[in-house]
């Protein structure tokens, strides 16, 4: 990622690794794995899947059989047992699907479908945007603009009727702002997210918000207030704050209701997934934002904000991937085993 960028590192092969999965899902609740990552390989050890959350509590889906969900299993059978309850505690959570380049249709079709079976709401990351990530770890993204709407349409036809929240395109607002995504790509780019929001709000049960960095990326919250309502945020349901970042709640619902203020009274979301002891202070920016030491899992993913303008916190970044290759990762969107334990032993 870019400077004071949200650290949106998921590199594109992790993202696409997943991809494999969004099709089969449905026979993963199953017990049977289609994806070739090395995280899902059919021989993986399985053992009794996460149960679903209390709707009230949290109305999204928790994938039975996501990556943490099978290391848990590995390190179960390794004998590992203490490992097995910190990684569980991740497992146990709903977490975000990354919607990569390939196939969108089958992945979104593949992950609501299962989300619906389980009378829950799929949570998906649309991330294709043209020129992505500044040619950062996670750089790629469609080709170019044509290229983009069909991605889009094909993902849209895969949600369908089915009830979807969608974060859509991390980095894509704060990255025009702060100078990385050159001038000459901006009007596209605005016009990409406006059409992506309407096509996506047109589906019948889908909220959509759009990302709108952290409070420590483009300040004061007044600059992300025009490059929102140019990318439809009047259409959307409202934004997403602190994407795969570290940002305390607290200082993103202040940072929130400046903004909400600015476009509307629109409510947001706030990623929690590993804000638990804050952000690394002190630190130059790749130290910052790419697997800083000493963090946490945050508040679980919940409906139950206490906040009326704050619609849920979520688990947008999946805990246990790493960043980018730093600090002695693997690639961006990587699962990183010592990483994630960490995570899970800091929470509070």
């Amino acid at each position: 990622m870019y400077g004071s960028s949200t650290g949106t590192t998921r590199r594109v092969r992790g993202v696409l690794a997943r991809a494999g999965a969004a099709a089969g899902v449905l026979l993963l609740l199953a017990g049977c794995s289609s994806s070739s990552d090395e995280s899902r390989r059919t021989d993986t050890p399985t053992a009794t899947p996460p149960s679903q959350l209390p709707k009230t509590q949290s109305p999204f889906w928790v994938n039975p059989d996501g990556t943490a969900a099978k290391m848990a299993a590995r390190l179960r059978q390794d004998g590992k047992k203490q490992d097995a309850e910190l990684i569980s505690k991740i497992a146990a959570q709903p977490v975000a699907e990354w919607i990569g380049v390939d196939n969108p249709e089958s992945q979104t079709r593949g992950f609501t479908e299962a989300a619906a079976k389980a009378d829950r709401d799929a949570l998906l990351v649309l991330y294709d945007i043209p020129h992505r990530d500044c040619g950062q770890y996670s750089q790629g993204g469609a080709s170019d603009g044509d290229a983009y709407r069909s991605w889009l349409d094909q993902a849209a036809r895969g949600i369908g009727d089915r009830a979807a929240t969608v974060i859509l395109e991390p980095d894509a607002l704060p990255h025009m702002e702060d100078g990385c995504t050159p001038q000459q790509f901006h009007e596209e780019r605005f016009a990409l997210l406006k059409e992506a929001v309407g096509k996506l709000k047109a589906l019948p049960r889908t909220k959509v918000y759009l990302d709108a960095g952290n409070p420590s990326w483009v300040t004061p919250a007044d600059r992300m207030a025009d490059p929102l309502k140019r990318a439809g945020i009047d259409q959307a349901d409202g934004f997403a704050l602190n994407v795969s970042n570290f940002q305390t709640t607290a200082d993103s619902k202040d940072y929130g209701h400046r903004l909400s203020r600015l476009v509307g009274g629109k409510h947001f979301v706030i990623d929690t997934s590993r804000n638990g002891n804050g952000p690394l202070s002190g630190a130059d920016h790749e130290k910052a934002w790419c697997n800083p030491s000493g963090r946490a899992l945050g508040v679980p993913p919940t409906t139950r904000t206490g906040d009326s303008l704050v619609d849920a916190y979520l688990w947008v970044k999946r805990p246990g991937e790493s960043d980018g290759s730093c600090k002695g990762g693997p690639d961006a969107g990587e699962w990183w085993e010592t990483y994630a334990l960490e995570l899970a032993r800091n929470a509070r």
